[in-house]
């Protein structure tokens, strides 16, 4: 059985998925050594963003006059909403932090790494990696202006009236009639009796789809899409106004070499670098004779402005400012009662540390 004798997980909140991972078995066919990489922090930026269509209507300065409605949209034109940014961290093996363990000949350790060599767990199951939204959006919502999708319901009344405010009369007159023949279904005078609730709901649901064709030749039509892409950013260092994605009105979400859009900085302060293990008097421990090395992860605040002001800031833990420890292999190799540990994938610091006994 397992009996934990060290924690340091915390609440493991995030959404997860079902990494690929290699097993790794120390034997002889290896020497008793394995080669590991631990991670450097990449930081996945999601943003998504809703463009917004707004067409004028051909008759929308008859709309007041024959709909007693004030028209709003008098022109074509399209813009985008920035709604939301967010910054999820993930692990990315660090080739340059790439080491090899020894255990005792004989004994039979094993840990599992990613598909890139990433060390997650020694002589136990490792932990789920972070998930990357696959979130895409919502596509553009229809417009009865869009190709011309009215034309189906003009009448020849309509196509053969010789002037625009005589098409935008006889086009009032058809919205009315539509109204007045909803009413008397819903009421039951209508002289067209539909067979049963199916056909009265068919029914109905074809004289909304004409009106709003109709309305929309005066009153216009609003289309919308949301658009999610996301980008990636490896903080290297302290960081003041580095754009790192714009937001353009043309083509929405661009990158932060599309000079259309208004650019969208980030902003990385460290808070705290990681630091070595002391002992009781306050002495650096030594780091123990090949030792399986993991990572003491430094803290950093990321924090991304849009035409001045904060739109994302959070708290994340760094690999690239910490210090790297180890723990003595022996641990993992003793046959009675060999330890286990988890590595957080993202910063490859301790998770959890445990001991394997014989029950």
């Amino acid at each position: 059985m397992k009996k934990g004798i060290i924690s340091l997980c915390l609440l493991y909140t995030m959404c997860a998925f079902a990494q690929e991972t290699t097993k790794l078995t120390a034997g002889k066919h290896n020497e008793y050594g394995l080669i590991y990489s631990l991670p450097k922090t990449i930081f996945d930026i999601e943003v998504t963003a809703t463009q917004t269509i707004e067409k004028a209507g051909p008759y929308f300065q008859y709309a007041e006059k024959y709909l007693g409605v004030p028209v709003k949209i008098t022109e074509n034109k399209s813009f985008w909403k920035l709604d939301k940014v967010k910054i999820n961290s993930y692990g990315e093996a660090d080739k340059e932090q790439q080491y090899l363990v020894q255990f005792k000949s004989g004994s039979a350790p094993y840990m599992f790494l990613n598909k890139e060599g990433l060390l997650l767990s020694v002589n136990t199951d490792p932990l789920p990696g972070n998930v990357i939204s696959d979130n895409q959006g919502k596509k553009k919502t229809d417009s009865p202006l869009e190709n011309h999708k009215y034309a189906s319901v003009l009448t020849e009344e309509m196509l053969i009236s010789g002037s625009t405010a005589k098409m935008a009369e006889v086009a009032a007159k058809q919205i009315y009639r539509i109204r007045e023949s909803r009413m008397d279904l819903s009421t039951g005078d209508s002289d067209q009796k539909p067979a049963d609730g199916e056909a009265l709901k068919l029914m109905l649901q074809q004289l909304d789809e004409q009106e709003r064709s109709l309305t929309a030749l005066f009153l216009g039509s609003t289309q919308t899409q949301t658009v999610v892409k996301h980008f990636t950013w490896i903080p290297q260092g302290e960081t003041t106004n580095e754009v790192v994605f714009r937001l353009s009105d043309i083509a929405g979400i661009v990158g932060k070499e599309d000079l259309s859009g208004d650019p969208i900085y980030m902003h990385l302060q460290i808070t705290e670098q990681g630091e070595l293990p002391v002992d009781a008097k306050g002495k650096i421990k030594e780091m123990p004779k090949g030792a399986l090395a993991y990572n003491i992860p430094g803290k950093a605040v990321a924090t991304l402005t849009y035409n001045g002001k904060k739109i994302f800031s959070g708290e994340f833990q760094v690999a690239q400012f910490g210090v790297v420890f180890g723990l003595a292999p022996n641990m993992f190799d003793n046959k009675k009662a060999p330890a286990h540990v988890t590595f957080y994938p993202e910063t490859g610091a301790i998770c959890e540390i445990g001991q394997s006994t014989e029950k």
